[in-house]
């Protein structure tokens, strides 16, 4: 579950995430599984070291079955990995990212797991460059690193995890109805994607991508996160994003910087 965001601004890279794990179990001797949420976990992810590029993470909340760990616990054993190097560019920092994960999933995760992959979404700046770039990949499903917004000139926001809400925002429908429409419609495949485009192009939300500020892009990242939270307060489904929102940007001359993050604290009273 969860909802991970990485916005590819002309002033600098936005990452943001929810803080919520979801947890399923059953309960003893009946058929019933009870959905159960913590909202302390950390999703977005700093190598040291590696200050121009950063992640988030959403999908398997964790890898091992017997002592599962999150991505943020492998962190230290990835900066390890790179301890020594030089800067590197986005596109290397996440084919590095893929294979260290790759290499923990078969390691700790079983051959016959059919549940969803662990996905990330990588941002940053290679050195020199006057705009960030954007990766996607999946563990196990889909290793190789694929750049968003990779032509000159091109803006954007890439999201995943519990998406409906934000794909209802920002492109105007579900991205499930295109199926939905192919099905009762008994449209074609090349009907269906046909379909998709033509609605993105109607009722996609026009947001200058290109001329927002990081201010900007900052406030659209947490503004789709927290809409995902409230409307999923009064709907009957999985409450799969909720908890602190991570937020921080990267730019060409500052780096990685922590917008807003949560922190470690005593007692509540």
């Amino acid at each position: 579950m969860s909802l991970g965001i990485v916005f590819k601004g002309p002033e600098g890279v936005v990452l943001a995430a929810d803080s919520r794990v979801t947890l399923t179990g059953q309960i003893p001797g009946e058929n019933v599984l009870i959905p159960a949420t913590y909202d302390n976990a950390t999703k977005l992810l700093h190598v040291s070291g590696q200050d121009y590029a950063g992640a988030v993470t959403y999908g398997l909340g964790a890898l091992g079955q017997r002592q599962p760990r999150t991505a943020h616990s492998f962190i230290p054993e990835f900066e390890s990995e790179l301890r020594g190097k030089k800067r590197l560019p986005v596109n290397e920092f996440a084919e590095r990212l893929s294979g260290f994960f790759m290499q923990q999933w078969n390691a700790n995760m079983p051959k016959d797991h059919s549940g969803p992959d662990m996905v990330f979404l990588v941002g940053g700046y290679d050195e020199g460059a006057a705009y960030g770039r954007v990766f996607e990949f999946h563990i196990p499903g889909n290793p190789a690193p694929h750049e968003w917004h990779a032509g000159e000139g091109e803006f954007g926001i890439v999201w995943g995890g519990q998406r409906e809400f934000v794909d209802r925002v920002l492109t105007g429908f579900d991205d499930s109805l295109p199926e939905l429409a192919k099905k009762f419609l008994s449209l074609t495949d090349e009907q269906r994607d046909k379909l998709r485009e033509h609605l993105r192009k109607e009722l996609g939300v026009r947001i200058p991508y290109a001329f927002l500020p990081l201010q900007d892009c900052v406030d659209l990242a947490i503004f789709m996160v927290r809409t995902t939270m409230a409307i999923q307060s009064w709907w009957v489904g999985i409450r799969g994003v909720g908890g602190a929102i991570d937020v921080a940007t990267i730019t060409r001359t500052d780096g990685f910087r922590p917008v807003q993050q949560k922190t470690i604290m005593p007692e509540r009273r």
